[in-house]
């Protein structure tokens, strides 16, 4: 009799393993990436921002507002301190431009420099410009589920597609199951080491959304460093165009 009952429980745990490892597998990851996308970006939006760069021996913030379109346009533009105001970035499609204000020049960002530094922060270009699609231009796979923070979040890993220009060759995302919303982001480098780790967190309701406002980046190579943006105000219903996004308006937005 033991014996029966010990194969009853060995089965209905395999059972229950089964139904939930079919259940997650269920899932399809770029819907959940395309989802999450939808929610923290809509069709098109504005938002102001702080981002706090944080040293060992010194902190520096600088302000910031952002127009984006979809996964194709963006533009964002420095509005202190003094010696950055005007200095702005533009995303058409494929295209990233700089403007600095200082020499009224525009120049056109080449791949190689979207895995540099963005105005001297842990931030890369390509972390907050977006030159690819997150949706696009990787292989998205479903690792499973994960509690972070209290938070049950789906674990999805990215890799880029060869010819995708990325910083990173492995990229792993955890998003919110009950709202979609991003968590955390460990990005890895060609040997499959930790580069660096994006904690979202303090969600408030801005623009009529649930929305993390605080975006905290941690270097792991780098004791003491981190940079930490947080959104103040969003609005997820302003009407946009592509004409919007040009280099003649990355001199006169404001």
């Amino acid at each position: 009799m033991r014996t029966i009952q010990l194969l009853k429980n060995l089965i209905t745990s395999l059972f229950l393993t089964l139904i939930i490892v079919t259940g997650v597998s269920g899932q399809d990851p770029k819907a959940i990436m395309q989802r999450m996308e939808d929610n923290i970006r809509g069709d098109a939006s504005y938002t102001e921002m702080t981002m706090e760069t944080v040293r060992p021996r010194y902190t520096r913030e600088i302000s910031m507002k952002s127009w984006s379109m979809g996964d194709d346009f963006a533009l964002i533009l420095v509005t202190a301190p003094a010696r950055d105001e005007g200095t702005s970035f533009l995303k058409r499609q494929n295209e990233i431009w700089n403007y600095v204000p200082n020499i009224d020049r525009t120049v056109k960002m080449p791949p190689s420099m979207m895995s540099q530094s963005w105005m001297g922060s842990d931030f890369t270009n390509d972390d907050l410009v977006r030159g690819v699609s997150t949706i696009d231009d990787f292989d998205h796979t479903l690792l499973g589920t994960e509690t972070i923070d209290g938070v049950e979040c789906y674990k999805i890993e990215m890799i880029p597609h060869p010819e995708t220009p990325v910083a990173y060759e492995k990229i792993i995302r955890w998003v919110s199951k009950g709202s979609y919303l991003p968590v955390r982001v460990e990005n890895y480098d060609d040997r499959d080491e930790l580069v660096s780790t994006i904690n979202f967190s303090e969600v408030k309701n801005l623009g009529g959304r649930d929305y993390p406002t605080v975006m905290e980046m941690i270097p792991h190579d780098k004791r003491g460093h981190k940079t930490i943006i947080t959104t103040h105000k969003a609005d997820f219903g302003i009407n946009l165009n592509q004409n919007f996004f040009s280099q003649q308006n990355m001199r006169s937005v404001r």
